[in-house]
């Protein structure tokens, strides 16, 4: 069996996992890297961007090592290789338990219990949601499994086809470190920066490619991307988020206030307000998008067959 069709079969066994059962219930290894990064915070914390920068390289240097020395292990062994590869897929992926969170905001709405829609909805934004209203918390749910589609299921896909389960290792490691010290705040205004940074250029290809499948043939989604994408703070998010907006036929972005602060995010589409339907239609195309990641990381495998290390 060749290296490329052991990594074909990992990903999409670990993409099963993933979709079968959701994240690991306990010991998940990305809350256990979350709580290593924060103690090694302690030590290596100063208000510099090289402080930050070398935060950064010694902890996705030391995974990504640690990824790479197993990879090597088990890369003349088909299963063993198959099934390390599933393994380290299923624990990147976060596409089942997103649509989870969202679809439990969606009944929370639909039943008209918008309390509870707001504590649902932190589980899942930076934002403060108390003071949302329906529209609000549909729009902010739907903008977190947008931008979260992309992160947590495209742009690791990608990266376990170009480079096996290190690179979806490395990637999972940028993208926990952007979410933990990639603010501008400041604390992390200079700390964070390479963090940040650096997540912008592992999610720029699988953004894209996430957009693309969520626009499909809309033209309005397509119109989305091109327009409105550019108004959002975020190179990469901008971009799933308008392709969703256009793709559901509404109006997504505007004002968002954090810890007080409040940030205008641009807006995305020019259809409906985000009403509580919405959201569940949002799962679904989060699935297609995830499916479809799935298929073009199989064929990505393929062609690059003869450099699968």
């Amino acid at each position: 069996m060749s290296r490329a069709t052991a990594r074909a079969l990992g990903l999409g066994l670990g993409f099963g996992l993933d979709r079968l059962l959701g994240d690991p219930r306990r010991g998940h290894p990305v809350a256990a890297f979350g709580r290593l990064a924060a103690a090694v915070e302690r030590r290596t914390y100063a208000d510099t961007v090289t402080a930050g920068a070398g935060h950064v390289a010694l902890l996705v240097g030391a995974t990504t090592l640690a990824a790479g020395l197993v990879q090597r292990t088990v890369r003349d062994r088909p299963l063993a290789d198959i099934a390390w590869t599933a393994l380290v897929t299923w624990t990147v992926l976060g596409g089942r338990s997103l649509e989870r969170e969202t679809a439990a905001v969606a009944a929370h709405l639909e039943r008209g219990d918008l309390p509870a829609a707001r504590e649902q909805v932190s589980h899942l934004v930076g934002r403060d949601p108390w003071a949302l209203d329906t529209a609000g918390v549909a729009r902010a749910a739907i903008e977190s499994l947008a931008e979260n589609t992309s992160d947590a299921v495209v742009a690791p896909l990608v990266w376990g086809a170009l480079a096996g389960a290190p690179g979806m290792v490395a990637h999972r490691a940028i993208n926990t470190l952007d979410a933990m010290v990639g603010y501008r705040n400041d604390r992390y205004e200079r700390f964070g920066k390479v963090a940040a940074r650096l997540d912008d250029v592992v999610n720029w290809l699988p953004a894209r490619l996430g957009a693309t499948l969520a626009a499909g043939t809309s033209s309005a989604a397509w119109r989305a991307v091109r327009e409105d994408a550019g108004a959002h703070p975020s190179p990469n998010g901008g971009k799933i988020e308008a392709a969703f907006a256009g793709a559901l036929g509404i109006r997504l972005g505007g004002s968002n206030a954090y810890g007080g602060v409040v940030e205008d995010r641009g807006e995305l589409g020019d259809g409906r307000p985000a009403e509580a339907r919405d959201a569940a239609r949002a799962v679904r195309l989060a699935r297609r998008v995830q499916c479809g990641a799935l298929a073009v990381a199989i064929t990505m495998a393929w062609v690059l067959r003869k450099r699968c290390p």
